[in-house]
């Protein structure tokens, strides 16, 4: 059975004092849940966040990271460092490093090879932009990120690999994909990895889904039988809101 999965990436938001607030109320609602739980604070309280989170069943896992290991790279963090602070898991390849920082499937290719150098699992984000969607290009944009970034593992590797389609059309724009549409193209990745490494493989990769989910739709998106969780952004940053997007779960 596939890991169900709802990751909650806080990008640029929360100083100190709001990420020990958000932590504390997470830790009030804390349920057994049937789904792995993850939350993305920003660097500088990645530390703060595992500690708080230690003894908990919340993973603290880091939005992005460099594919050194260390040298003059001002501003970057590497797999090591992130380990030295509890962190196990990466996002990588989210849209936001694609269109703001010129992040490429041939740059993201490193960044995955650096963090399973270091043993740390990945999820990895892909996704098409409104005018693939428009064009029916969206499923070559899919295919291309995930071959272009993916394919050159070994069918080893992907036990440490979890994908997450997010439809750059639906991020925070309060779009969201049908759940039909969802489904749709998460059985077209599943038939992608089929193709390249076999069913066993495809079988058991989680792929979350990401774009403008809520309570409200949770329930749906993640009834379809190749969604396994949610990449969540703004309602993660709402402890209610996040508890329930998981608890969707529980219906499944």
């Amino acid at each position: 059975m596939r890991t169900q999965i709802v990751a909650g990436n806080w990008k640029m938001n929360n100083d100190l004092a709001q990420t020990q607030a958000l932590i504390s109320d997470l830790k009030k609602q804390i349920q057994t849940s049937n789904a792995e739980v993850m939350i993305a604070p920003t660097f500088t309280n990645l530390y703060s966040a595992f500690e708080a989170l230690r003894n908990t069943n919340i993973e603290v896992i880091a939005q992005n990271m460099h594919f050194a290991k260390n040298g003059a790279y001002t501003g970057e963090i590497s797999a090591c460092m992130l380990k030295s602070v509890g962190v196990e898991t990466v996002i990588l390849g989210h849209s936001e490093r694609r269109a703001y920082f010129n992040e490429t499937d041939e740059l993201l290719a490193q960044k995955v090879e650096a963090a399973l150098e270091n043993n740390m699992r990945i999820i990895f984000c892909f996704g098409e932009e409104l005018a693939d969607r428009k064009s029916d290009n969206h499923f070559n944009i899919v295919e291309s990120q995930i071959k272009n970034a993916l394919f050159h593992l070994s069918s080893d590797a992907w036990s440490s690999i979890v994908l997450a389609y997010e439809p750059v059309w639906a991020i925070g724009t309060g779009e969201t994909a049908s759940p039909e549409q969802a489904q749709e193209m998460h059985a077209f990745i599943r038939k992608t990895i089929d193709a390249k490494y076999g069913s066993d493989v495809a079988n058991s990769t989680s792929i979350l889904y990401g774009g403008s989910v809520k309570p409200v739709n949770a329930k749906e998106i993640f009834s379809n039988p190749d969604v396994d969780g949610g990449l969540i952004g703004g309602a993660a940053l709402n402890a209610e809101d996040f508890f329930a997007i998981i608890n969707a779960f529980g219906e499944k």
